[in-house]
């Protein structure tokens, strides 16, 4: 049984203990009951931004919805997206703070329903970052297809990365301002190659060429994973200093 079907099941076993209908659940969330059904499928997961409402209403905690208290649970394996917008800083120095938020949720707008559509989970936004996971079946084909969707109709000055991994998938913080979030090795290893490659579309790496245009990357273990292969170029070797090693990555084309 997959991490999805988990919470799918433990959602709907609560929703029948309290006599809810799917409708019921949809609802109060303002959401459609196939949404819901799709959920107690295993299909995907609720929104990041829903679980605790959700918790509300079905009488529980997030952290027993998502299973932190049975051993292994929380880490599965995962195809983790980050993204950047190249130039970002610079451009919002010149911006009212106002017009900076209204430009960011302009393009977290496109991010976020391309990741929903190919059944990824979104994280946080941070900054002009945005980071989110896929899980289950064909994650990695998922992830790829939801890059290219972003970038195809997003702006053409965004950077993503994709690793594959296993994450762990729990609350994080003060108890009084807890956040689900993840964390692991794969996590660091996208944001450090985001990173790398934001360095590398702006010119900032020495003896490279500067990249023009939307940049997406991943992993060497995304790539071999797929089941329908994108259009790439690669292997290209980034060296992430705070890894100590050298990582080896493929650009999908758009």
């Amino acid at each position: 049984m997959t991490a999805l079907e988990g919470i799918g099941g433990k959602i709907r076993k609560r929703r029948e203990e309290l006599g809810l209908k799917q409708a019921d659940i949809a609802s109060a969330l303002q959401l459609t009951a196939q949404a819901v059904s799709k959920w107690e499928r295993g299909e995907n997961a609720p929104d990041i931004t829903l679980l605790g409402q959700l918790c509300r209403i079905l009488g529980v905690s997030v952290d027993w919805l998502l299973g932190l208290y049975e051993e292994n649970k929380d880490v599965f394996e995962a195809t983790v997206l980050v993204s950047g917008v190249r130039g970002f800083a610079r451009k919002a120095a010149a911006m009212p703070p106002a017009d900076v938020a209204a430009w960011a949720n302009g393009f977290f707008y496109h991010l976020t329903e391309a990741a929903l559509k190919h059944g990824g989970v979104p994280v946080k936004q941070i900054g002009d970052g945005m980071l989110c996971f896929f899980s289950g079946a064909r994650h990695g084909d998922r992830a790829v297809a939801a890059a290219r969707r972003a970038v195809e109709t997003g702006m053409d000055s965004m950077t993503v990365a994709l690793a594959r991994g296993e994450i762990y998938l729990g609350s994080l913080g003060h108890p009084d301002y807890t956040q689900p979030d993840i964390m692991g090795s794969t996590v660091n290893v996208a944001f450090l190659l985001l990173a790398a490659d934001g360095a590398l579309a702006d010119g900032s790496r020495a003896g490279e060429a500067e990249v023009d245009g939307s940049v997406i990357t991943a992993t060497s273990d995304v790539v071999e994973s797929l089941e329908k292969k994108a259009p790439f170029a690669g292997p290209y070797k980034r060296n992430i200093s705070l890894l100590g090693r050298d990582v080896a990555v493929y650009e999908i084309r758009v």
